[in-house]
């Protein structure tokens, strides 16, 4: 392990709680020092990349441990999925210690994040990394494939990866496609349930969403998904690179409003690190090489890559680091 990754993942390191979740970063004024099923998630990828195996399965064993505290959720939507009202679906954000939902109105409805945790488990246990404990951990996976045949994921307009307007995304039928493959490693998964979600997908690809022609989130449907064909993935790389990349990260998509100020959309540190990743996928060392650079080139004055830049300045916002973009930044330097 070079120094560089080491850095990077003892800044990651330090956003663990004792109950081996992860804050989405160190500010408790924004709420980011909570935990989040896919941001902890996204934080195991760059543990394992530095073989922090241990730290890992503590990680996605509290996230099952929250799930079966919240199991009634869960089984209420498998018996009577309509209406589907938001406060209904899986909460995407928790409080580390006690694993109680953070009751607020935002969008919560996040069926990638099921898909996610279903597909690294799943992925996991593949390369031999034992996740599950017992039957009752076989119990709540089984729900959760239930669960997204009950939300009819393939068509379900949820609040996406960006937490925002309800509506049909890529990223998400992508995560529970995904998930729902890789998971057919531990528990009985219907073909037909995963085929409606590759067709939706095919539909909707190369765009995230009807309103959404380009879209960070489309990344993760080449790493860690790879869930598109060549052709799907070399339009996406070229309409990100396009449209999205300015100097100091990767904008969401255009006329995104978080953060935005009169010179633009936010620049978010973790897309650097996430086309690093891909291209080094692809085996092309140049690119690969220029965007580690450029990720290492945005840390603050603490060797931290935050959340995002304001458009065209210097000037970082206050969620630093960010555990996502740390993690990404250790596999890209793995």
């Amino acid at each position: 392990m070079g120094c560089s990754m080491r850095t990077t993942l003892k800044v990651l390191s330090e956003l663990q709680y004792p109950s081996g979740l992860f804050a989405a970063a160190k500010s408790v004024s924004t709420g980011y020092d909570k935990a989040w099923i896919r941001d902890n998630i996204y934080a195991t990828f760059g543990l394992e990349a530095g073989q922090k195996i241990e730290t890992v399965v503590k990680t996605l064993q509290a996230l099952l441990d929250i799930l079966k505290k919240h199991e009634y959720k869960i089984e209420w939507m498998i018996k009577e999925p309509y209406p589907k009202h938001t406060f209904r679906y899986i909460h995407a954000r928790y409080n580390p210690f006690s694993g109680d939902e953070i009751c607020e109105e935002w969008g919560n409805k996040q069926n990638d994040a099921v898909g996610a945790l279903l597909f690294r488990i799943g992925d996991l246990h593949r390369k031999g990394v034992v996740v599950v404990r017992d039957e009752a951990d076989i119990k709540i996976l089984k729900k959760l494939v239930d669960y997204l045949q009950a939300v009819e994921y393939w068509h379900d307009a949820d609040n996406g990866m960006w937490e925002e307007s309800e509506e049909i995304h890529a990223s998400s039928i992508g995560a529970c496609v995904a998930g729902l493959k890789a998971i057919t490693s531990l528990v009985k998964v219907p073909s037909e349930l995963i085929k409606k979600g590759e067709v939706a997908l095919n539909e909707l690809l190369p765009c995230e969403s009807a309103t959404k022609y380009v879209d960070l989130a489309l990344l993760s449907l080449i790493y860690p998904y790879n869930v598109v064909s060549d052709a799907q993935k070399k339009e996406i790389l070229k309409r990100v690179e396009h449209f999205l990349v300015r100097d100091k990260g990767v904008i969401r998509y255009a006329g995104d409003k978080y953060y935005s100020c009169k010179l633009g959309e936010a620049e978010w540190t973790m897309g650097f690190p996430w086309l690093a990743i891909i291209y080094k996928q692809m085996n092309n060392c140049v690119m690969h090489e220029f965007y580690v650079e450029k990720a290492r080139e945005v840390m603050n004055a603490g060797g931290e890559l935050p959340e995002l830049y304001f458009a065209g300045t210097s000037v970082h916002n206050e969620n630093t680091p960010l555990a996502w973009s740390q993690s990404l930044l250790a596999v890209a330097e793995a």
